[in-house]
């Protein structure tokens, strides 16, 4: 038989009061301290509002430098030529994002995406097994899923439409026209012309 005392289970104690007094105290040093040195502070703020501003209010770029932090091109500088462009084989672009995965990925609206056009209405696109291509050249392969491993179907079988243009990154891990969930890209999506600089 145990003969250990049994231990009474200690009561808690109560929350400090005085831990409200002190966090509203730090905050206001911090507020002073943002106050003296606030042409550092500005800088972060603007960014932080930009960046806001991109996310949830209008994602289209308005400056014509671009940076790129996505893997799907080389280039992570770039310079924005803004409004119609007659497009040719081979330019790079910038579009706003209006494939079927917004209905998925509701962030993804109006998204601008940088690719390269490799595709002109007129073409035909072809699709064997997961290997796509342009005019009897492949342009690349279909992956099974993306990243959070949700399915991911090819392009159908197509000839470009009037209006309409198939984009492509060089990454093989790209989100572009491959896919049906991203699929051709209209001519009003299209917000300008880039030039990669770096």
């Amino acid at each position: 038989m145990n003969r250990e005392p049994i231990q009474q289970a200690q009561p808690r104690a109560a929350s400090n009061p005085g831990s409200g007094r002190r966090v509203v105290k730090h905050f206001a040093e911090f507020l002073r301290h943002v106050r003296r040195r606030w042409v550092l502070y500005l800088p972060i703020f603007a960014i932080w509002g930009l960046a806001y501003a991109r996310l949830f209010i209008d994602a289209t770029p308005r400056l014509p430098v671009l940076f790129n932090w996505t893997p799907s091109l080389p280039y992570r500088i770039a310079w924005l030529v803004h409004g119609p462009h007659p497009l040719r084989r081979g330019d790079f672009i910038i579009f706003s994002f209006d494939g079927e995965a917004q209905t998925r990925y509701p962030g993804l609206r109006g998204q601008p995406f940088f690719k390269i056009v490799r595709g002109l209405p007129g073409d035909a696109v072809t699709v064997a097994g997961r290997h796509v291509a342009i005019n009897g050249e492949e342009v690349g392969m279909a992956k099974l899923q993306a990243y959070d491993h949700s399915p991911l179907a090819p392009i159908m079988p197509t000839v470009i439409p009037p209006g309409h243009y198939y984009v492509q990154g060089t990454s093989p891990d790209s989100f572009d026209s491959r896919y049906q969930d991203s699929g051709l890209v209209r001519a009003e999506q299209v917000v300008g012309v880039v030039v990669p600089l770096y």
